[in-house]
């Protein structure tokens, strides 16, 4: 784990200057999967893994950006410099150019990262690196800013310079969240209430050890097929400007007109929507069968309906679904591989990595990852 003291020694080695360190959350979602860029709603909490941001002022406009897990380093001029798609740097350096774009005038900056979220896990490992940078380059900056603006802003920069074009909901948590608790988020206004999660309940994740090597252009086609259906209901249904303002009877009166995998894609985010509030309230009120059930539900349609869950997903479900003490069990994230979440009760956390470990490995001859989380806080500066 990361020690914000050993960051900073390594940034004055480096650079030679002090630093002031940021850190932001990786995240999980306990359910509202491929519902953020359809409006919709969605149930995260930030997790107590982070990404730091090790940050002191330039003399000039440049930012230099090193990676410690990666031994890299790369430089922006935001005059001038494109950025080059597709590498770790351009998550830093998107998250500038959309700054600059905002009308932030950015100090230059000398930057250290050094990361203990897991990468392509499905876990936002990018989003937690744009939040962490966002909020660094701007305080460095002596700018303020709203979590929700610096959401936007860190979603704008992997749309327009990542590619990828993911909703608000990794930031969004990552920037805003609060300890102890999920956050129930409308992706529409960008409203969101923090619900506790019950005492002695821990996010247990486990990687599948599967890499999402096509989760960027299954991702996109699984979008565009969002808006083919949307199209579709908007020409019957002029109220419908999303997704989430679609009801399942609408879109049954659609289906002749659609391709059966796009009607498949919309009925699993109109139920998905459904199944948010359902187990928020379930959480609320402490229904946590109801709870479990919502997940298990949100599994199934995730791996029937959007396609994009995988043998080894599945499995780890099942696994999870034999254990004791597991309040509810599902895939996260875009999918194509990477990780479960699973609510655990603390005193079975223990038999439960014991038990899908075992498992999972006599099955796949893989040993997934597991990593034991409370809910965090979200962006802030590191003591």
């Amino acid at each position: 784990m990361t020690d914000t003291e050993t960051l900073k020694s390594r940034f004055l080695e480096i650079y030679g200057q002090q630093a002031a360190v940021y850190r932001a959350p990786g995240r999980v979602n306990l359910i509202g999967e491929h519902t953020d860029y359809n409006d919709g709603f969605v149930f995260p909490a930030a997790i107590d893994l982070f990404t730091w941001v090790a940050i002191a002022l330039r003399n000039d406009r440049r930012i230099r950006v090193r990676s410690e897990n990666l031994n890299e380093s790369a430089e922006l001029d935001p005059n001038g410099d494109q950025v080059e798609p597709k590498k770790w740097s351009t998550y830093v350096f998107g998250v500038a150019l959309a700054c600059e774009q905002a009308g932030y005038c950015l100090n230059g900056a000398n930057l250290l990262v050094q990361s203990d979220v897991p990468i392509g896990a499905g876990v936002s490992s990018s989003a937690a690196l744009e939040v962490a940078a966002g909020f660094a380059l701007l305080a460095n900056s002596g700018v303020a800013i709203d979590g929700r603006k610096l959401a936007q802003l860190c979603q704008q920069a992997e749309n327009e310079f990542v590619g990828m074009r993911c909703g608000i909901m990794d930031q969004l948590a990552s920037a805003c969240s609060l300890k102890d608790s999920a956050l129930l988020l409308d992706c529409r206004s960008l409203e969101f209430r923090a619900l506790p999660l019950p005492p002695g309940m821990r996010l247990v994740i486990c990687n599948s050890m599967i890499k999402r090597e096509l989760a960027l252009s299954a991702y996109n086609t699984r979008r565009a097929e969002c808006e083919e259906g949307l199209r579709i209901l908007a020409q019957r249904f002029p109220g419908v400007r999303a997704l989430r303002d679609a009801s399942m009877e609408q879109l049954c009166a659609c289906r002749s007109a659609m391709a059966d995998n796009v009607f498949r894609r919309c009925r699993h985010v109109i139920g998905e929507d459904a199944r948010v509030i359902e187990a928020a309230d379930a959480l609320e009120q402490n229904r946590l069968e109801d709870l479990r059930e919502a997940m298990a539900e949100s599994h199934r349609s995730l791996r029937n309906d959007y396609e994009v869950s995988c043998a080894e997903l599945d499995w780890l479900v099942d696994l999870a679904n034999q254990a004791q003490g597991v309040r509810g069990a599902r895939m996260t994230g875009a999918g194509f591989g990477g990780c479960t979440i699973n609510l655990v009760d603390s005193n079975a956390v223990d038999e439960f990595r014991s038990r899908v470990s075992t498992g999972y490995k006599a099955r796949t001859g893989l040993a997934p990852s597991i990593y034991v989380c409370n809910a965090a806080d979200g962006v802030k500066r590191a003591e």
